[in-house]
């Protein structure tokens, strides 16, 4: 690090003379250090998939937590700093209940993300406080229709059709926009979402993974292991099926 770099390194509310914001940038590296966790719009709803692997033996599995409900219609896939993406978990969650108490009715997705962005941003900006080491994803049903949003450690929110945060995300990311189906069934959502992580982590297997769907008719629910694993079945058949050439008829020719 030269010393330019250092004079502006010290603040997070301060620009560097190229109009960068180094705080920020190291958050989003905390990101990137983050397992991966996905989220898949399809026709019928919602998906989220997010690793979940003990890093100890002696850890229990269920404590690693990175999908989250935030109301019934609409939740949320984290990656980087636990603790920072709790945090900003609870906030999302009391702006959801603060509108239905006002409003008595459920938040906009949109809504939503961008009080939470907002408030993301405002810790760019403050002295005293650093950037959130987390990014989230955050869908759900908004007027009938699924949405998916994404929200970094700078504040800023986007809307996806599929996305991936954390570690691996280049390759992931390149694999959805290629794979990504806009009439995919909430099923085939999951199975892709399986095979997306599987660019990251050749040995996967389910009990590594956490699946969630949001649904009109069902909100958020956990899939269940059974699930995921068929999930995983689908991902090996469709591999064989790849693995086999078509031209092969069995016949010999002269």
């Amino acid at each position: 690090m030269n010393q330019d770099q250092q004079a502006y390194d010290r603040g997070t509310s301060l620009f560097s003379p190229d109009g960068r914001i180094y705080q920020v940038e190291y958050a989003r590296e905390a990101v990137s250090r983050g397992a991966p966790s996905l989220g898949i719009r399809t026709a019928d709803g919602i998906v989220f998939a997010a690793m979940s692997r003990a890093s100890s033996s002696l850890m229990e599995a269920e404590s690693i937590e990175k999908l989250h409900k935030l109301d019934d219609h609409v939740g949320t896939a984290s990656a980087g700093h636990v603790a920072d993406a709790r945090k900003l978990i609870d906030f999302a969650r009391r702006r959801a209940q603060m509108n239905r108490l006002r409003y008595g009715e459920p938040i906009g997705v949109e809504t939503l993300t961008k009080d939470v962005t907002d408030h993301i941003q405002e810790n760019t900006q403050l002295g005293g406080t650093r950037p959130y080491g987390a990014a989230l994803l955050i869908g759900g049903f908004e007027d009938g229709d699924p949405r998916l949003f994404g929200a970094d450690p700078s504040g800023t929110p986007h809307e996806w059709k599929a996305t991936v945060i954390g570690d691996g995300r280049e390759d992931i990311q390149a694999f959805l926009e290629d794979e990504w189906n806009e009439e995919a069934s909430l099923d085939e959502g999951i199975e892709l979402g399986v095979r997306a992580l599987s660019m990251y982590e050749e040995e996967l297997v389910a009990k590594d993974l956490s699946v969630a769907t949001i649904t009109e008719s069902d909100g958020y629910r956990v899939s269940s292991d059974e699930e995921v694993e068929a999930a995983f079945e689908d991902r090996d058949s469709d591999a064989e099926s790849t693995d086999e050439d078509p031209s092969d008829d069995g016949s010999d020719e002269n």
